[in-house]
Formats: structure tokens, sequence, C-alpha cells
């Protein structure tokens, strides 16, 4: 041990105990700024289930892996950090002596590979982030880019020393070798023995290289305790309580039923509420739970979210990226303040800090940022077009690898918005007026509930006080009773149940609306009342019944969501299912038998509530192949399915800002060719139609496309007479070239649809 080797040691014990300092102080301070948050004692278990979810995520790379193009290097580079540590903390040791290694393991072969993969994997896992980083800089595609407005200098510092750790790691082996250290075989060393033939011998080498691994990792320790802000850093460790801690304990995500309205850790009860006391939703950054200030923490601004929203890729000015980084920022600036005591009540006056100078000591800039309003725009956190923007469609959520509850926060912001500062679109007033009078967003009567029904040549059935023999409860919904397009998905769903024998009944005029618009606008009043008020009526329905023959089928996916996951926090406990979950096993059982193929070209559009929320993909799609119908896929589809705009209550307020979503959504299906497009959701199905109607307008469109729902196209497979061939010859069926849409043929000519970027961008 020469002069130069204690010299350069002793610096790097020295800058590493500053910056050890800096980090576990960095760690205490975050700590103590997300237990700001308010306490939800729902995170807390099973054990069981959220590890092997935990060890599944991170080991697998579940949800990395939705990025295909990016999971594998991600990979490569987290176990780089993981398992390279015991790489990086060895150059203590090999600062002060060359030859040094780790006891035992140091010279086992399997160690020795082991190195050499993580030193390898771990550069070029950096370098290929790099280059993704690069190809899809906003510089490049403007808002395609799912790295718009991300930190790109904190981005570039994390890879740059992941980038000098993995060279570390491989030089320090590499001079070892050329230095006759070591003489390990080559196929442990395949990459660094041969790098080793061109390098000098040189112990000094060896401590040098050791010297820079080790502070490229201290700098790094150093930085990021310093800027608690950095979540492509802190996402290192953040993520693994993230995923640990996510809201659904089987390892699902925070989709399908909304996190209750809670205060102190408890769901709020509506009846003993104190507006003075209670937290209403969300109305101050501290109002959000200490999972809610996790999230923010974490995430990595990797943009996956901003990629796929609706809002985000039709010039709206949402990006869930940018609300979640937003909330971070605001939060650790307003931090000190908080955590002096400072608070404020629904008036904004100052109730928690007291005496002659309440604010010495406080930080004038947490001062500032304490004035702020969370939503406003004049000065605001978010701004009220980013916040009504949203549709709820889960996509954030869906694609985030590090299980962000982006919707679950965005809705708790709207409703300290609608209950307590009254602050709202102007549209959403007759819609919630309508669903407090009427029990449905129309203002239609209750008593032409049944108006569907008529014509029919079959009597449906209505709940008469008994439900005898009857196997299902069919819920219509509002749409479904009242929306004249939705009428024709009800009477083809009636039809059918009635061709397949199934004992079903309807409400009729005691149905009322699930309330679903109502809570995902921000009304969680209106919805409790609405949806208790179904839960007892159902309940009594169902009196006496077990629970496993409680059947309820909706043709609505909205409806199906809330009467599903939702109700059941209420004391409504049933067994629902999809119109297209009942409609696919009665064609498997052969109670509904297609006996004429449709000859349409057909695409299907995902429901935001039935796929992603709550993953039913593939019954309906199986009725499109049910129903003999040539399918074709569009470009986003399943788990990445392209809202229709009308979720989140947006159905109910204009579109005044960029393009209209369902107009986006209908040039992406038409540029697969189709005759027909089919959805299983009457919301869907209002909004596609709009979409076609304008694009027919345009002339973009052929008159002949039409929207319809899958179980339109069973029927009519159901009730068609096989259509006998044409004699040869014989023109009954006009010329592909005069309209293609008319034709028995293929008609993927020439896509009209919107291109779709590459998944990566």
């Amino acid at each position: 041990m020469g002069a130069l080797q204690i010299t350069l040691g002793v610096v790097g014990v020295a800058v590493s105990i500053v910056a050890w300092i800096m980090f576990g102080t960095g760690v205490y301070r975050m700590v103590r700024i997300i237990r700001l948050g308010q306490p939800d004692a729902t995170r807390n278990g099973p054990f069981g289930p959220r590890i092997t979810t935990l060890i599944k995520e991170f080991a697998a790379h579940t949800r990395m892996n939705k990025f295909r193009h990016v999971g594998p290097w991600h990979w490569l580079v987290m176990w780089g950090f993981l398992i390279g540590s015991l790489a990086w903390f060895e150059a203590y040791g090999e600062t002060f002596d060359p030859h040094f290694h780790w006891p035992i393991i140091g010279n086992w072969s399997v160690w020795l590979l082991l190195t050499e993969l993580l030193g390898l994997g771990t550069v070029i896992g950096g370098l290929a982030l790099v280059i993704i980083r690069q190809l899809n800089h906003p510089r490049r595609a403007d808002r395609q880019s799912r790295f718009a407005g991300s930190n790109f200098k904190q981005a570039y510092f994390v890879e740059t020393v992941v980038i000098v750790e993995g060279l570390g790691i491989l030089g320090v082996k590499a001079f070892k070798i050329s230095s006759g250290i070591e003489d390990p075989a080559l196929w442990t060393s395949f990459v660094t023995k041969p790098l080793a033939e061109i390098l000098p011998a040189s112990t000094v080498a060896v401590t040098i290289t050791a010297l820079i691994k080790l502070l490229s990792g201290m700098i790094w320790l150093y930085v990021v305790g310093q800027t608690l802000t950095m979540g492509v850093a802190w996402h290192r460790f953040s993520a693994f309580f993230n995923i640990y801690f996510k809201r659904e304990a089987d390892g699902g995500t925070a989709l399908g039923a909304l996190k209750p309205m809670m205060s102190g850790g408890k769901p709020l009860d509506f009846e003993e509420a104190d507006p003075e006391k209670d937290v209403f939703g969300a109305g101050q950054i501290e109002d959000f739970s200490w999972k809610g200030w996790l999230d923010f923490t974490t995430c990595t601004e990797c943009g996956r979210c901003q990629s796929q929203c609706p809002a985000w890729n039709t010039g709206k000015p949402l990006s869930p990226k940018l609300v979640i980084t937003q909330l971070r920022d605001h939060a650790y600036a307003k931090a000190p303040y908080l955590l002096a005591g400072g608070k404020k009540d629904v008036t904004g006056e100052e109730v928690g800090l007291t005496g002659e100078n309440p604010y010495a000591g406080i930080d004038v800039l947490a001062l500032a940022e304490a004035e702020r309003p969370l939503v406003g725009d004049d000065g605001g956190v978010i701004d009220p077009e980013v916040l009504w923007s949203c549709t709820t469609c889960g996509a954030c959520v869906e694609q985030c690898p590090v299980d962000i509850e982006h919707v679950d926060h965005i809705v708790d912001m709207r409703r300290y918005q609608v209950m307590i500062e009254s602050n709202f679109p102007t549209e959403l007033n007759g819609m919630f007026k309508n669903l407090e009078n009427k029990g449905n967003p129309w203002g239609q009567n209750a008593k032409d509930r049944m108006a569907w029904a008529e014509d029919l040549d079959f009597e449906v059935p209505v709940f008469d006080g008994e439900l005898g023999d009857t196997e299902y409860l069919f819920w219509v919904g509002c749409a479904g009773a009242f929306e004249d397009r939705a009428k024709k998905t009800t009477r083809a769903v009636a039809e059918l149940l009635h061709i397949a024998g199934v004992k079903y009944t309807v409400l009729g005029p005691e149905e009322s609306c699930t309330g679903d618009p109502a809570r995902r606008a921000g009304n969680e009043f209106l919805f409790q009342m609405l949806a208790q008020q179904n839960v007892e009526v159902l309940n009594s329905v169902f009196e006496g019944r077990e629970a496993g023959s409680r059947k309820i089928v909706a043709t609505c996916a909205h409806c199906f969501n809330t009467l599903a996951n939702e109700y059941p926090e209420l004391g409504g406990q049933f067994e629902v299912v999809h119109h297209t979950q009942l409609l696919n096993r009665l064609v498997r059982e052969k109670r509904l038998v297609p006996v004429a193929p449709i000859a349409d070209d057909v695409t299907y559009h995902d429901p935001c509530y039935l796929g992603r929320h709550n993953k039913v993909y593939e019954a309906p799609r199986e009725l499109v192949g049910a129903s003999g119908a040539q399918f074709r896929e569009m470009p986003r589809h399943g788990d990445r399915s392209m809202c229709c705009g009308a979720g989140g209550a947006r159905m109910w307020m204009e579109e005044k800002i960029g393009k209209r979503i369902n107009i986006e959504r209908v040039d992406e299906a038409l540029g697969t060719a189709p005759s027909k497009i089919a959805t299983g959701c009457p919301f869907c199905r209002v909004m596609l139609t709009d979409g076609v109607t304008a694009r027919q307008n345009d002339g973009k469109a052929s008159e002949k496309v039409e929207v319809v729902d899958v179980s339109q196209l069973l029927l009519s497979a159901v009730k068609r007479r096989p259509q006998p061939a044409p004699a040869p010859g014989a023109d009954s069926l006009p010329a592909v070239e005069s309209d293609p849409l008319e034709a028995d043929a293929r008609t993927d000519k020439v896509s009209t649809g919107t291109p779709l970027p590459t998944e990566d961008k």
C-alpha cells in the first residue's frame, strides 16, 4: 500500500462520509415529508400477496415490459444497480489495495462471471436508454414525445452515473488482469480479459479506476440527497415501497372502483362529516394520503402515462406525468411550512401557527408556496382545464411501471372542487340536477324507462315483486333506456336473451342511474345518494337469494363497473356480468347459434370501463368472430385502447381545446377500412357515432360506415337466413370498384386513420 493508494483511499472515504451523511439526511427528510399526507391503513396488508406482487414486478419487470423495447435494457440497469452495488462497495478496499477483493467469493468463478455480466449489462442498458431518450426527444416529435416536460438534466445525470458505474466495474477488473493481480478463465471474463491484453500493467490504474467508480456513486448520493424531487433517481428506492403499498393487494392496478373518499384514514361518512374538520377530497396538498405523496416522489418522468393519455394526444393541456410532477414539486416546496405546523382552514386562514411572529424561521419560498391554491387558473398548482380534461380512462394507471394512481388523485381534486368550492364546468350543472331530480343524466321521466321495449314481438318481463325462476336481472341503464342509439343495443340483448331462453327481468321505473358520472365528476355526495338507493332496491329484489344467485347483466360498461366494483362497499354484493360475457357464454353453450355469417369488415373499439378497468377483452372479440364478420384490429387496442372521450363525465362536457377525442378514435378506426365499428358500451357508441357522422360530413368516411354494438352483430347472424349464392354471371352484387363498402370483399385499400406513433414515443 503506497502513498498514492493511501491518499486516494482517504479521499474516497472522506467524500463518502459527506455523501452518505447527505443521502441519509435526504432519506430522513423524505420520510418525514411523505408522512405529512393523510393516514391510510388500507395499505398495510396482507403481507404475502403484496410481497409476491413486489417480487414479481421488479424481478420479472412485468409492468416495465409493457414497453417491450425499454424493459430489457432497464432490467439490465436495475440488476446492475442492485447486485452491482457489491462490486461498487468493493472499491473502498481497491483504492487502498489494488489486490483487494471480497473474501471467499472474490476469486470464485461464478462471481467473476456475474461481475462481468453486471458491468457489461449496465453499460449496454444505460447506453440503450440514452439512445431511446434521444430518438424520442421532444425536439424531434413535439407532443408525440413521452419525454416532453421531463427534466432532461436530471435524466442525463443519472444515465451518466449508470454508464460510468458499469465502466468502472469492467475497468477495475480489466486493469487487475493486465497487472497480473487476477488471471480468470476466459469464460468468466470474456470482455475484460481480451481488453486487458491492450491495457498497461499498472496497479495505480486499478486504484484510480476504483476511485472513479467509487466517486461517481458518491456524487450521485450527494446530489440526490440534496434533490428530493429527482424522481428519476429516487425511484431506485421508493419504487419498491410504492409497488408494495399499491391500492390492490392482489397486484391489480388502481382501476375499476375509485378509491373511497377518505378522511383521517377512514371512509367519509356524510351523515357525520364536518367540512371544518374532515377532508373532502383534496383541496390542499396535505389532503392527499401518504401514499399519494409517495406516488409523487416515485414518478420517474418516463412519460408512459403521457404517451397513452387521450387528452394529451389530442392537444389538451392534461399530461398525467406533469400533474404528478407539479404536485410533487409543490408538495416538497410547501413541506417546510407544513413541518413547522402550518395549517389553513377552509377559508384560507392560518390556524396552525400562532404567536407574534408565527412564520419565523420558515423559508419564504415555502410560505409563498403555501399561499398557492391547489387548483386554480391564477397561480394554481393544477390548472382547471387540466383537471377537467381527464376522461378517467385509466391508460395512465395501466402503463405506469411504478404503480402511480393518477385517476384517484385527479378525482380527489375534483371532489373538493365540486363539493367545497362549487367550482366545476357549467355543463355539469344540468347533469347533476337531472341525476338528483330525475335519477338519470338526461332528465327523462322514470315512467319512460320501458319505452325501448315498445313494438318488440315478445313481452319483456318487468319485476313485479317476485323473481321466481328468474336467473338474471337485466340492468338496462340510463343510456339503454333513453338514448335512441343505445336503445338498439338494449333491444338486441333482450331479443337474444329471449331466443336463448334465458329467464330475466328488468326493473323498469324502479331503476335509477348507478351514479357513475356523478362520482367521476367529483360529486361523491350525489353518487352515495344514488348508489344507496339502488343498493336498497336491489337487495330487496334479491331478498332471500344466496350470493351466487344474485345475478345482474348490464349492457353499459360504466354501470357494469359500478355495480360490480363499487356497490360492494355500500352493501351491494351481486354477481355482475357484461352482456358480451353472457352472450359469448350462450354461444359457446349452443343456446345462441349463428346461422348466417355477416359479410362485413368489422373493427372493435375497447370501452375503457370494460377493458382496462375490468380486463374484459376476449368476450366481445369472440362474439364478432361468432357473427362471421371479418375482424380487423385497430393499432391501439386491448390495454392500450384509445378512449372514446366520454368517461369521467366528459360525455356531458364540451371539448373546446384541441382535436375531439372521439374524432381521433374514429380516424383510427377508419384506418382499418371497416364497414362497421363495433363496441360494447352505449357511451362509446354515442361518441363514435358522432365522430363517424362528422367524418361523413367531411367526406372522409363512406356513408355506409355504421357504429353498432356487438350484440347487434350477433343478433343479425342468429336471425338472418343464409343467402343463396348468385348464379354465375349474375350482377346481384355491385362491382367492388363502385363502392367497396357495398361489396362482400376485403376493403383494406387506403388507410384513412391517424398514424400511430411507435410504442416507445
